[in-house]
């Protein structure tokens, strides 16, 4: 490979790794804007209000291509919003019954669980640069997370433990279903999130589900529309159709990796906004997952330039 070649492979790649780090950074920021706007009786309709402001939106700007869409990417798209609705469930659940550091500690293990996984279905070995990457970054993540110390295992833990696993099956199939791969993504990104809106919804009728959406909303003041509305738009809407579209340019282990670096924009908003100090150990942590995933992307396929 040329020196011009590789460098116009390496600006291909940063096309597609730049978004995905926004994403993580928007959804590390999503736990302190989450905080403000959930309590334990609110959770399902916090999620309903959440993907209830961007449905109708997507819906009327996309209805032309949503058209377009045949019987295989519907069906794929609906899966994966189930999916998508399995994860949003067991996260916040999971945030709510264990601590912030076992939360951030069990999620981070996506990047090692979207490598094997992937590894193992392509029947191909793992590289050793990604499994040192990964190990690198969840090792940096519990020196980051350190400084609560660490509970007893609890509910809470396994449920983000099966958001983890979620996560994993949800990379994985974007990138594996045929009858999404050639699909429109802001269509797909459609259907998911009016999927996992009508499964909030029937969570919310629920015996025992908490308050109602309408309950919630008429508690909210103008800080909590607004935190509501940075969930629904930043961290909901285009964080999912950047996820859509990375894992189509480039492999799901990248995606994963690269998405992996959310403890760390967690830990710089938490510093920035409300007042952490995570001590020197914690600031080795975060080194170690940017130098982990700086690594393991060197083991990884690069974006394709689709």
């Amino acid at each position: 490979m040329t020196t011009a070649t590789a460098t116009a492979a390496n600006r291909r790649a940063w096309l597609t790794d730049l978004p995905l780090l926004l994403v993580a950074a928007a959804w590390g920021s999503s736990y302190l804007a989450a905080k403000g706007v959930t309590t334990a009786q609110t959770v399902m309709a916090v999620l309903f209000l959440r993907f209830a402001l961007v449905v109708p939106v997507l819906v009327a700007a996309g209805r032309r291509r949503l058209r377009t869409l045949d019987g295989p990417a519907l069906r794929g798209a609906g899966v994966l919003g189930l999916i998508l609705a399995a994860i949003f469930v067991l996260e916040t659940y999971g945030v709510v019954h264990t601590s912030a550091t076992n939360a951030g500690l069990i999620i981070s293990l996506t990047m090692i669980m979207t490598p094997i996984a992937e590894s193992r279905l392509s029947r191909t070995p793992l590289p050793r640069p990604l499994a040192a990457g990964a190990a690198l970054s969840v090792l940096g993540v519990i020196l980051l997370t350190q400084g609560a110390g660490f509970t007893e295992p609890s509910l809470g833990d396994l449920l983000m433990l099966c958001a983890a696993v979620a996560r994993t099956v949800h990379v994985l199939a974007m990138s594996r279903m045929r009858g999404v791969r050639d699909a429109d993504a802001l269509s797909l990104t459609t259907v998911q999130l009016a999927t996992a809106l009508a499964v909030f919804a029937l969570l919310c009728a629920a015996p025992g589900s908490g308050a109602a959406p309408w309950q919630a909303a008429a508690a909210f003041d103008p800080g909590d529309w607004l935190g509501l509305v940075y969930l629904a738009v930043f961290c909901t809407l285009l964080g999912f159709f950047v996820q859509m579209w990375a894992v189509r340019r480039t492999s799901p282990s990248r995606v994963s990796l690269l998405l992996g670096t959310e403890p760390v924009w967690a830990a710089a908003t938490g510093i920035a906004l409300a007042g952490d100090r995570p001590g020197w150990l914690g600031l080795f942590g975060v080194v170690l997952i940017l130098a982990g995933t700086a690594w393991g992307r060197t083991a990884l396929p690069q974006a394709d330039g689709s």
